[in-house]
């Protein structure tokens, strides 16, 4: 029994992860059965959880299943003053309103991965709210200006001559000051976040607390290859229906096959790296690995059942090219801008999102063939000349347009 739990733990330890600080420290913490209190942070700076953020999730998940106390922290103070840690840019400061619209359904989608009767929930406007102009010159003063220039995407700014704001300078110590109030023991968090977790530990060191272990997970691309992200609309959300999550698996480069099956599964290492073994080998169809990607990612987020199904909805509507004949239906009052259709009938998230998938030639009405005619145009009229007809947005959505007779 010994042995296997020091397996559980060196996986949790090694699987999906960049760095560890102090690795040996919480190795030994681990082991010795001690329950940790383990904080996660989440801005609600956009209304979905994605795949990425889910990375760090899935790892919390195998660490509540040890008994350990999770800490979900949202961040409902600093989603308003807004991180910078892996923007090019600054990045403005949200509405109140908005952070909090956003985080309405963050619990219920937490919920897909991690027992939220176990969960203690925190926000951290809570706190950060009340601190003084003083006690916020103690906190500053234990980093220097030189630590937090040295950060790359912030070099890079500087060399641009792109704005940095005296805001972005405050929020590592927002953070940090997070870990300081929830006395944590080890914190979450991906690689773009290295300077915000290790301020914890020094904001720590700083009220003579025991200084946090640091877990980093690696960050994920999205379906277009660049870092999963809101802001570039390539996503995979948890809010996703199962269609349209296992379409989204499948659209991926085959090169994100292996990473996806390490970082979004639960798939025995064992099992992961002889697929990759056999795709390379080319006794794998790297197509046929997808579908059990896509299967295994589906299954955790929507069940079993709704995954087989979906398996069989791109089989028919993508490989055999076949339309789906439970199509959803949104029915047209008067006239409607084709961009408009997109986001009243739920098949883009925004207006600009509507527009990105018009312009990059992803809506269509579907004929015979599902990639018939493309509709380019986001301002065209949708009018009663497309009575019945259905349209195709992306690779797995359908919608047929009706007008009130």
């Amino acid at each position: 029994m010994e042995k296997q739990q020091e397996k559980v733990i060196d996986e949790i330890l090694a699987r999906g992860v960049s760095e560890v600080i102090d690795c040996e420290n919480l190795r030994k913490r681990l082991l010795s059965g001690e329950k940790l209190r383990i904080k996660f942070g989440t801005d609600p700076t956009s209304p979905n959880i994605h795949l990425g953020r889910a990375v760090p999730l899935l790892k919390l998940r195998d660490l509540q299943q040890l008994g350990h106390q999770i800490v979900f922290l949202i961040g409902d103070f600093t989603g308003v003053i807004g991180d910078t840690s892996d923007k090019e840019s600054e990045r403005p400061m949200l509405e109140r309103e908005v952070v909090e619209k956003n985080m309405e359904t963050y619990f219920e989608q937490a919920g897909k991965i991690l027992d939220m009767s176990k969960v203690e929930v925190v926000k951290n406007s809570d706190w950060l709210g009340k601190l003084t102009y003083n006690e916020i010159s103690e906190q500053a003063d234990i980093f220097s200006l030189a630590e937090f220039i040295a950060r790359d995407n912030i070099r890079k700014r500087l060399e641009k001559g792109t704005r940095i704001s005296l805001r972005e300078l405050l929020y590592p110590l927002m953070q940090g000051y997070d870990s300081v109030v929830l006395k944590a023991d080890l914190e979450l968090g991906g690689t773009d976040q290295r300077f915000n977790l290790l301020s914890g530990r020094e904001m720590q060191k700083h009220y003579k607390q025991k200084p946090q272990d640091v877990l980093m997970t690696n960050l994920i691309e999205g379906t277009d290859g660049r870092k999963m992200s809101s802001s570039w609309g390539n996503t995979i959300n948890l809010t996703e229906d199962a269609n349209s999550m296992f379409g989204k698996v499948m659209s991926m480069g085959d090169e994100l096959i292996g990473k996806y099956f390490v970082h979004c599964t639960r798939i025995p290492m064992e099992e992961i790296v002889q697929i990759e073994s056999e795709m390379k080998e080319e006794k794998l169809n790297p197509r046929d690995a997808k579908l059990r990607l896509a299967g295994e990612i589906v299954k955790i987020y929507h069940g079993e059942e709704l995954a087989r199904s979906a398996r069989e909805y791109f089989i028919n509507t993508f490989s055999k090219k076949e339309i789906p004949t439970d199509i959803a239906e949104f029915v047209v009052e008067g006239e409607m801008k084709l961009v408009e259709v997109l986001v009243k009938s739920k098949n883009a998230s925004s207006m600009g999102d509507a527009r990105r998938k018009i312009e990059q030639g992803g809506v269509s009405l579907a004929g015979q063939a599902v990639d018939d005619e493309k509709l380019l145009d986001s301002q065209m009229l949708i009018t009663k000349e497309f009575d019945g007809k259905v349209m195709k947005v992306g690779k797995m959505g359908f919608v047929k347009i009706i007008f009130p007779k």
